[in-house]
């Protein structure tokens, strides 16, 4: 979308047949408003998403414990948008329907890459060969791009030791998302603000259970269903309903067990290839239509339901407990669409490596920041003493120490250099952007450059 809006050709190359997201939900706040606001989005977006003004904390006999407010009720006037909820196909096609169709290649499954000083070429399973000058991999850490480009990086000795190492899973996720239910079955959807509620429950046999990478899918899932089918689900009103009223009211089709993994990876480039953007596990991807190979990524891989989400990353890869994984790819392409765009129209390798390692030098301190904060949201409904020292210490923080965390998470709020800016009024201004200031930098030199030939 960004590359269509700088007029910089492009192709997207998506493996499966069609574009076809998992129904699901998913968070996005106010570091994204002013990208939205710059491409003449974020009214619609508004209007199809719903408002969160806290995130409430209770307990598994469905009382509240505490609720998370800092910021989030202030959102507007500090740093001039919201966190909205909006469900993932609606958001997916609204940024699907600013890409002409005929840039998205679909039916085509990359098999291998090659790059050299002069071009990168992928080639296809048809056996078709797609030579270009930049190749965005975007489709996640298990993907043939990734994979290629590790490898290559590894037989040179120059890939890092610490990307080297296998991924480890972190957490067993049931996903899913019901069909559309109405304020009678769930009276919290009457309310104008979504509800977003996370219960702490007493230790469970499925708590602390391990299971094998072969278990994913839905297929294995209906085990799993079986053993928190009795968690209670807060509806709002008298409702007493369980995750089994949920799971009875979703498709089966529509639940999967996932497995997932954590990890901010230190190599996100090498020569003319650089990764980015949502993605997921190799088999998640097979089955929902991960993107092979675009620059600016929303998967249709993030599986937000009832139960939780799934995000990972190409190049990070967050717990879904914190929200953080899609807002983090549209910064990644916010961010590398400047780069690109800053580039000399005939770019050599160098120049590109440049680039690429500007970008991930501007967003690795943001991200790992991110996944802190991940982190720390996971462990908030855990078990055990600290997950129970985080919960005393969050019932009992002062405001203005919420009010102070809530300025970090939202005073990264990068802009689309060569698009008109931003300029909505907040109280907390962004923190610099290092990829604005030069992209707008080389603009004005190319202007002033173009008057001078002119004059000549």
């Amino acid at each position: 979308m960004l590359l269509e809006k700088a007029g910089i050709p492009y192709d997207v190359y998506e493996r499966a047949s069609e574009v076809k997201p998992l129904e699901s939900g998913m968070t996005l706040n106010a570091t994204i408003a002013p990208m939205l606001r710059q491409v003449n989005l974020f009214d619609e977006f508004v209007s199809l998403s719903k408002r969160v003004s806290s995130i409430q904390v209770a307990r598994e006999d469905r009382t509240f414990d505490f609720a998370i407010t800092g910021g989030f009720d202030l959102a507007m006037e500090r740093y001039g948008g919201e966190t909205r909820l909006i469900s993932r196909p609606v958001l997916y096609d609204l940024f699907l329907r600013q890409v002409p169709k005929e840039r998205i290649h679909l039916n085509t499954k990359i098999l291998n890459v090659e790059q050299d000083g002069n071009d990168v070429r992928i080639y296809c399973e048809d056996g078709s060969i797609i030579i270009g000058n930049i190749l965005v991999g975007a489709d996640g850490a298990h993907s043939t791009i990734h994979k290629n480009i590790y490898a290559q990086l590894k037989e040179k000795g120059a890939l890092l030791p610490q990307d080297d190492m296998p991924l480890l899973f972190s957490t067993v996720c049931l996903v899913g998302q019901t069909r559309r239910l109405t304020p009678e079955e769930i009276p919290f959807l009457a309310e104008e603000e979504c509800q977003f509620i996370r219960i702490v429950g007493d230790s469970k046999p499925y708590a602390d259970d391990s299971f094998l990478d072969s278990e994913w899918g839905s297929e294995t899932a209906e085990e799993m269903c079986d053993q928190v089918k009795n968690f209670p689900v807060i509806a709002g009103g008298n409702k007493r309903l369980t995750v089994g009223d949920l799971i009875n009211w979703t498709p089966k089709g529509l639940i999967s067990k996932v497995m997932l993994e954590e990890k901010v990876f230190q190599t996100w480039y090498s020569g003319r290839t650089v990764l980015m953007g949502d993605g997921n596990t190799e088999k998640q991807c097979h089955k929902c239509a991960c993107l092979e190979a675009m620059c600016f990524s929303d998967d249709p891989c993030v599986n937000k339901a009832f139960f939780s989400e799934c995000v990972v990353m190409a190049c990070h890869k967050f717990n879904p407990s914190g929200g953080a994984g899609a807002g983090n790819a549209i910064h990644d392409a916010i961010v590398l669409a400047n780069h690109i765009h800053a580039l000399s129209l005939h770019p050599a390798a160098d120049e590109i490596e440049h680039a690429f390692e500007a970008c991930k030098t501007e967003r690795i301190q943001w991200v790992e920041k991110a996944f802190a904060t991940s982190n720390m949201t996971q462990c908030l409904v855990g078990q055990g003493i600290k997950p129970t020292i985080l919960r005393f210490v969050m019932r009992n923080m002062l405001e203005f120490m919420k009010q102070r965390a809530a300025e970090q998470m939202f005073i990264y709020r990068p802009q689309v250099a060569f698009l008109p800016l931003d300029d909505t009024q907040a109280l907390f201004k962004p923190a610099p952007q290092h990829s604005l200031h030069i992209c707008i930098e080389r603009l004005k030199d190319q202007d002033d450059q173009s008057e001078l030939a002119q004059t000549v």
